[in-house]
């Protein structure tokens, strides 16, 4: 009986496999594949099963197939050694377009952890501290005040009891939502809510400062609140190093690291490797439109390129990402290039919450989750684990125990109800068989 012949997209996928086999073939040579400091090899070779690993290829293919994921790259590192590293579906579903492992993706709040690192590398060089008043690098921050929720509805205005320090920023707890609070309505009149900056004509800095003037949720070390901090610590790298914060970023963390691919804004030469955004329905998935600029490429291609988003205006690929995490695992240096001192990776990477209430099993550092209680949060990985994730459905994580980097990247927004985060680390941890 003759087979059905091979649609194109399986024939690519195929061509794919067999190209990151051939790369995995050549370990032998120890040559990097990705960035610097993660070299190719056999997941026999560290400590994993490929029939194993070889799981993650169909689990998300079926994803792919039955309507909830367009595409997504994954790369799997441990001890340095890159296991797993391939694409599933396509970069662009209408085009045909086959995702491909070095596709650059919009990785949102993957951004935080990079401008975390750029402030700990500010307070090395003795130009700042944690402990510091946001106001001494932006004046406007040294009164700020705070919307309470009243009993019969409403709220008041009062005046923050503290100034908030960097330490608040880092670790969420400036009282800084997303404009979300009791006073909604006024974030919104200013045009400051959600979390998408690139199509904005104006500066971070100028952003912030009219940001400053706005009621924010909570006083300074209340709660825990997801929001701008990390868009209000990029306005005080610039102003800690003088220097704009996207400049900051490649010369101190993107260059030594071998980064090339990671940007605020694309360079037009790289446009065509942008995944689209797809959105998640009733009736499956539709490219996003009118929402930010985010149809097909988006501000991040044609933006005015004037807002560098440090809370979320990166864009980068699961190569680069993975070096970057690779650095923080080895405690701060990769390939010769230390970033960060191992002291300083250590304290960004332990809980800053202590009995302020976050998720369960898990508190918080300088720009991580961190786990805490393996049993109480209840999925796979190991105590000590720290990592984030962002908007556009992806993940990461870095697994200290098991020396393991984990990279995740997705374009879907919102992502409905699809699980594949939790069979991703399910399968990635069967995996392991050493």
């Amino acid at each position: 009986m003759v087979p059905p012949p091979l649609s194109w997209q399986a024939i690519m996928r195929s061509i794919r496999r067999i190209s990151m086999l051939a790369l995995l073939l050549v370990a032998a040579a120890v040559q990097p594949i990705v960035g610097q400091g993660l070299v190719s090899g056999t997941p026999e070779s560290a400590g994993m099963s490929s029939a194993r690993i070889d799981r993650l290829t169909s689990a998300l293919e079926s994803y792919v197939s039955g309507g909830e994921l367009a595409g997504a790259v994954t790369l799997v590192a441990r001890g340095g050694t890159i296991v797993y590293l391939d694409a599933v579906g396509e970069r662009d579903v209408e085009g045909e377009d086959p995702m491909e492992v070095d596709d650059i993706f919009r990785i949102a709040s993957q951004s935080k952890a990079v401008v975390s690192v750029a402030a700990m590398i500010l307070q090395e060089e003795g130009r700042l501290l944690l402990t510091d008043p946001v106001g001494d690098y932006l004046p406007e921050f040294r009164e700020t005040s705070v919307a309470v929720q009243g009993e019969g509805g409403g709220y008041d205005v009062v005046p923050a009891d503290r100034q908030i320090t960097i330490r608040d920023l880092l670790t969420h707890t400036s009282g800084l939502s997303y404009g979300s609070g009791p006073a909604a309505e006024v974030w919104e009149a200013a045009g400051i809510q959600g979390w998408y900056f690139a199509d904005r004509d104006e500066t971070v800095g100028e952003t912030v400062s009219r940001l400053a003037e706005l009621p924010f949720d909570a006083h300074p070390g209340e709660a825990w609140i997801y929001g701008y901090s990390i868009d209000v610590l990029g306005a005080v790298v610039e102003q800690a190093s003088g220097e704009p914060l996207d400049e900051f970023l490649a010369s101190r963390i993107f260059q030594p690291l071998g980064m090339a691919d990671t940007h605020f804004y694309l360079p037009a030469s790289k446009r065509d490797r942008l995944v689209t955004v797809y959105s998640a329905g009733d009736e499956g998935l539709s490219r996003t439109a009118d929402c930010c600029g985010m149809v097909s490429q988006g501000a991040y291609a044609d933006g005015p390129k004037r807002s560098f988003s440090g809370g979320a205006g990166l864009v980068s690929t699961a190569g680069d990402y993975g070096t970057f995490l690779q650095m923080l695992l080895n405690g701060g240096e990769l390939d010769g290039h230390r970033i960060l001192s191992r002291k300083t990776v250590e304290l960004m990477t332990t809980d800053h919450l202590g009995d302020l209430e976050f998720q369960a099993g898990q508190g918080f550092g300088l720009g991580f989750s961190i786990v805490e209680d393996l049993g109480e949060r209840g999925i796979p990985g190991s105590v000590g684990e720290f990592g984030w994730g962002g908007a556009y459905h992806s993940t990461y994580w870095v697994d200290p125990e098991e020396e393991l980097v984990v990279v995740y990247l997705t374009q879907l927004l919102p992502a409905g109800s699809i699980d594949d985060h939790a069979r991703l680390r399910a399968l990635i941890y069967q995996a392991i068989v050493d």
